[in-house]
């Protein structure tokens, strides 16, 4: 009796202590706070994330799926060791896949996300920015009238440490497995193969397309993708494409540069006026002779050059770089690029953007052998880095509080074995299918259009391959799609080049002679 009476008792004055506790009115009670809730700093190795839109195209209304998400990147023993964070475009009113074109899109850096041609170049919605692509406020994004999604599906991938893609966690050896020339193009390969299989693209037509260093990414992609995962391509789109490991040191180096110079010089009115007074691409043919068949072999003469000829040279390298007869000299007729950003427009207090001279530059002092700061690079990531994160987040829906890696930590990088233009030459030669489009702008510095043009020729030495290599140029720089007019002419060139390689049905890949 005294036992059950003390529990009795217990209970009650735990009930009268609560409502003690309890605020007399709700008008008393303190407001509670909206806040957001936390998003996971951690990725999900494996999801996706859909919506959908609609974009205007040449005129045509094209209807869109939108995936982003995650697909892991697995270890010999099935162990997921990373997740690669991907942006998936559909045409939605098409019904058979079979015979629509993928095209699977890189960016580079080493350490860049896919980012800068997804909302710059290709993808159904581009960046806010003015018609010579230089940053405009309020920031954001509209319709890209000019996308090849009419035409192909593209999906934009992010290698590790890039975008949202992250390693598992922080005891994946990431410097082994993913950060150097053949690592990345392994593992980036059997993540491509998952994707195909997962969206049945197995039947359609595949693309490459790769800007900077993704130009040596695709290049190597393109033979590792037949050769162990016998996926065949129909065609690789380099833009702004990087030396793909073909040797050039000394005497061609030097020399390759100079018709680069000569455009941007062409472009700040800084060339002798009978020059200046001529078209850019009347000028670039002689600049580009001169080069091959009297520059190189004057470099390759070095100290041997009479002094005769040597300011023979001199002053001939002076007239198409916009660079005086004495700073030719001084540098031994072999004019670094770092030089020329810096001296070109010295007397202006002006420098010029490495990967796009037609951007300028203001430093501190006027004296000097290099710009303090790269003046292209700032604006674009002025531009490009609230439009991405408002696009992921806000229209893709994809939440998550991890940052977003315009460059991502993926140093120090292996280049050794760096093989790829000679991959992509195997590639093609095993593949009658397998076409080649290069994309340069004549205003960059860093991946210029000359040395794009070399790598061709040394691709091809035999020039077995001439048909099936083509090469454009446009007035712009690195990113040669953010300047308007060369936005809609280079996606035209793109729309050609899937339209010219995508077969006929039956058609057989052969060479003609093949019986």
């Amino acid at each position: 009796m005294k036992q059950t009476f003390l529990i009795l008792f217990l209970c009650c004055y735990t009930l009268a202590n609560t409502l003690a506790q309890k605020p007399a009115s709700p008008e008393k009670q303190a407001p509670k706070e909206d806040k957001p809730g936390a998003l996971p700093r951690t990725l999900n190795m494996d999801s996706q994330v859909v919506t959908n839109g609609q974009v205007t195209i040449k005129g045509q209304r094209v209807p869109y799926k939108a995936t982003v998400g995650t697909i892991p990147v697995w270890d010999e023993e099935g162990k997921p060791v990373a997740g690669v964070f991907f942006t998936y475009f559909e045409r939605s009113d098409v019904a058979d896949r079979t015979t629509r074109p993928l095209v699977i899109s890189f960016n580079g850096g080493p350490g860049t996300a896919s980012v800068w041609m997804m909302i710059g170049y290709t993808g159904p919605r581009i960046l806010k920015i003015d018609d010579e692509g230089y940053p405009t406020q309020p920031y954001g994004i509209k319709d890209n009238p000019n996308s090849i999604l009419d035409v192909a599906d593209i999906v934009y991938v992010d290698p590790v440490n890039t975008g949202f893609s992250r390693p598992a966690n922080k005891d994946v050896p990431a410097a082994k497995l993913f950060f150097g020339v053949n690592a990345d193009i392994k593992y980036l390969a059997d993540w491509i193969n998952t994707f195909v299989s997962r969206n049945n693209r197995w039947a359609s037509p595949k693309y490459l397309i790769g800007e900077s260093y993704g130009t040596t990414r695709v290049s190597g992609l393109a033979l590792e993708l037949q050769n162990a995962h016998w996926m065949y391509l129909n065609g690789v789109i380099l833009v702004s494409p990087t030396d793909l490991g073909i040797e050039r040191d000394g005497p061609a180096r030097g020399a390759l540069k100079l018709p680069y110079f000569a455009a941007t010089a062409w472009y700040h009115k800084a060339l002798p006026a009978d020059l200046q007074k001529k078209d850019l691409t009347d000028i670039l043919p002689e600049v580009e002779a001169f080069t091959v068949s009297e520059y190189l072999p004057a470099l390759a003469l070095g100290g041997s050059l009479s002094d005769q000829k040597r300011k023979e040279i001199a002053a001939k390298v002076a007239r198409y770089s916009g660079l005086s007869e004495t700073a030719v000299m001084q540098q031994n007729l072999d004019v670094p690029t770092n030089f020329f950003w810096k001296e070109l427009l010295r007397s202006k207090s002006q420098t010029v953007g490495r990967l796009d001279s037609r951007y300028l530059g203001m430093d501190s002092k006027d004296a000097g052998i290099g710009p303090d700061y790269n003046a292209e690079l700032t604006s674009w990531l002025h531009s490009f880095t609230p439009a991405i994160n408002m696009f992921m987040r806000e229209e893709l829906n994809y939440k998550t509080d991890l940052k977003y890696y315009m460059f991502g930590p993926t140093f120090p990088w292996d280049n050794t074995n760096n093989h790829t233009g000679e991959n992509l030459r195997q590639a093609m030669a095993q593949n009658p299918y397998l076409r080649l489009l290069v994309q340069s702008g004549y205003y960059d510095g860093a991946c210029d259009y000359f040395n794009a043009k070399y790598n061709m020729w040394q691709m091809d030495a035999s020039g077995k391959l001439n048909d099936r290599m083509e090469w454009v140029g446009y007035r712009s720089g690195h990113m040669m799609y953010l300047r308007k007019e060369d936005l809609a002419t280079s996606n035209e060139h793109l729309r050609k080049f899937i339209q010219k390689s995508t077969p006929q049905n039956n058609a057989p890949a052969r060479y003609s002679g093949s019986r």
